[in-house]
């Protein structure tokens, strides 16, 4: 089972761009980022067409999260738990059936952060605590489940082509990075790392020629419980993508689970 994340920055005006991918490399599941878009503004019909089930946590103008799947969607729920206040469209999780059981995904776009001093770095943190008690309690019901999306953040200075331009950016700070290590203390295995040490980027910036130059960073991830780990069998990142017309600044990143 093929499992992909991407941040599409805009689905609408990244559609032909995402069918495109979606046609090439036929995820059963890909959870989308960014979709700026509300839940009946969502061009679900194209997707349709295409074998996909659709569920959406939409927002007008920024934020919104999908999850695409070949195989129906159960048990969907929007929003991360913790703050039932918060307005921000930013997790959706379901869970599909497949012949070994099931296997669950929660897709996420965790808040950037910046500027650093602002009211969006502490929300940042305090989103990623809910995110980490969240995630505990999903562990308890071993389950293979994934924890994918956009985290913006910068695990380790390998994942970035210049770390030092960094420093002072909330995807990097001490603050963000130790809260990332610990959702992998709770048991989860970060995708990309248990099948390379390389270094890979993510995303690149539209700005000074960042993808020309590869000045790229790696803040898109696939984390797994322990039972997802188990059934791992291959691990992508789908970077020509960045190189097509009208492309996000992030490129899709999947792994390949074996749940036969």
């Amino acid at each position: 089972m093929k499992i992909a994340t991407w941040n599409i920055n805009g689905v609408k005006a990244r559609l032909d761009t995402a069918l495109r991918w979606l046609e090439e490399a036929s995820p059963d599941l890909v959870c989308f980022q960014e979709i700026k878009s509300v839940d009946e503004g969502f061009p679900a019909a194209e997707f349709e067409r295409l074998g996909y089930h659709v569920a959406t946590h939409g927002q007008k103008g920024f934020n919104g999260v999908a999850i695409l799947s070949k195989h129906r969607l159960e048990d969907v729920s929007r929003g991360l738990p913790g703050d039932p206040d918060d307005p921000q469209a930013r997790y959706i999780e379901a869970v599909v059936s497949v012949p070994s059981g099931v296997v669950r995904v929660g897709g996420l776009y965790l808040p950037n952060g910046n500027p650093l001093g602002s009211e969006k770095f502490p929300y940042k943190l305090a989103w990623m605590e809910r995110l980490e008690a969240h995630a505990r309690a999903r562990l308890a019901l071993e389950e293979p489940f994934l924890l994918l999306g956009d985290y913006n953040v910068i695990p380790e200075p390998i994942d970035a082509k210049t770390p030092k331009a960094w420093l002072g950016d909330a995807l990097f700070q001490p603050e963000s990075r130790a809260a990332f290590r610990r959702l992998l203390g709770l048991g989860f295995t970060d995708a990309l790392r248990a099948s390379t040490d390389a270094q890979v980027f993510t995303f690149w910036d539209y700005q000074a020629g960042c993808w020309q130059r590869d000045e790229g960073i790696r803040i898109d991830h696939v984390l797994m419980s322990p039972q997802a780990t188990d059934r791992l069998r291959a691990v992508g990142v789908d970077k020509h993508v960045r190189g097509w017309d009208k492309p996000s600044d992030h490129v899709p990143v999947w792994v390949d689970l074996d749940v036969d």
